[in-house]
């Protein structure tokens, strides 16, 4: 789960966004697309479980627009886009906090969609600019390194701050076989 969480940051980390030194949240919605082997189907609540690079696993809300899904059997190579958002928010008096899993909160508070919503609050150790990298720490002390392809993200950070993340994956809105 904790290297699950720490991909997901990575992801949260390259979106264009501007962090902000206050308090207010950042949040940054966008498609993404990724190529999996299917490796679970769950055509009552239509969530599909994907099986991508890395070993990683993904499950993907998928929408009743969708008619592919309805084709789909456990082991196709399929494409899917999906969408997901990141909220990145400086609180420079936050306790570091392990990943946790918040998608039934999500979900009581009245989005249906989601699928999955991880948490953490991590420290900002270094940022690099001009590499466009961010160094920071996990709860346990894991030093992460990351690049990031958008300079606006690094605007406002400092070393020292805390930083909460929050993924969200919510639904698929195509599927298609993989090429």
């Amino acid at each position: 789960m904790a290297r699950l969480f720490l991909t997901a940051l990575v992801l949260a980390l390259v979106f264009p966004a501007t962090a902000a030194r206050s308090q207010a949240p950042n949040v940054v919605t966008r498609e993404s697309t990724t190529k999996a082997k299917v490796e679970q189907i769950d055509r009552s609540i239509r969530v599909v479980t994907l099986h991508g690079e890395g070993n990683a696993f993904q499950s993907v809300y998928v929408d009743p627009s969708v008619k592919a899904f309805d084709e789909l059997k456990v082991g196709d190579l399929v494409t899917v886009r999906y969408v997901e958002s990141a909220v990145v928010r400086v609180r420079r008096d936050a306790k570091l906090e392990e990943v946790h899993d918040t998608s039934e909160d999500a979900r009581k508070a009245g989005n249906e969609n989601i699928v999955e919503q991880l948490k953490a609050v991590v420290t900002v150790d270094s940022i690099d600019s001009q590499g466009q990298t961010i160094t920071y720490r996990t709860r346990d002390d894991q030093k992460m390194i990351r690049v990031v392809p958008d300079k606006k993200l690094l605007e406002g950070l400092h070393p020292g701050d805390r930083i909460e993340v929050t993924l969200t994956r919510q639904r698929a809105i195509s599927i298609e076989p993989a090429r």
